[in-house]
């Protein structure tokens, strides 16, 4: 069964003729071998060659970016100048309309949330959307209820007293 093992995963005579005895090794988890003290170096290689390729081309975009940065602001900055009395309101007005229309928005969301929580909990039977401590404001709308009652018939029987 061992040889069995072995000859699936590659270890039987002749496997990895072309191949290193180190990555051999490392593939088939040899003991004696410390992938830490031993790292396949064109591993390594590939590695290094991957994160200066990567870095390269990440400084001259940063490079071309504040470059181009740099030139909009030149031609720009006259034409901030010369229309600052204009595009400072209409900024204004801008900041003020999107403002309104954002917090619109969100109350007509939670008012649409609100009526979809009461419509389901006006439509289950068995109260599973009901808020916590509503157990506790139905008993207490049955007393509520029943003192009502109760000082409506005290009422009544005083004005029965007082008619005779």
């Amino acid at each position: 069964m061992a040889e069995e093992l072995g000859q699936h995963r590659g270890g039987g005579a002749g496997a990895g003729a072309g191949v290193g005895e180190h990555y051999m090794r490392a593939i088939r988890h040899d003991e004696g071998y410390d992938d830490a003290q031993h790292p396949p170096v064109a591993v390594s290689v590939v590695k290094g060659v991957a994160t200066a390729a990567v870095a390269g081309s990440l400084l001259v975009m940063a490079g071309l970016t504040l470059t181009a940065t740099v030139l909009a602001l030149i031609v720009a900055t006259p034409l901030l100048v010369i229309f600052s009395p204009v595009l400072v309101p209409a900024t204004i007005a801008a900041s003020l309309l999107a403002a309104g229309f954002v917090s619109s928005s969100a109350f007509g969301a939670a008012a649409l949330g609100v009526l979809a929580w009461m419509y389901q909990y006006l439509q289950s039977p068995s109260g599973e959307y009901a808020p916590a401590g509503a157990d506790k404001l139905e008993l207490a709308r049955v007393r509520l209820d029943a003192k009502a009652h109760d000082v409506k018939d005290w009422a009544q029987h005083r004005l029965d007293q007082a008619r005779t």
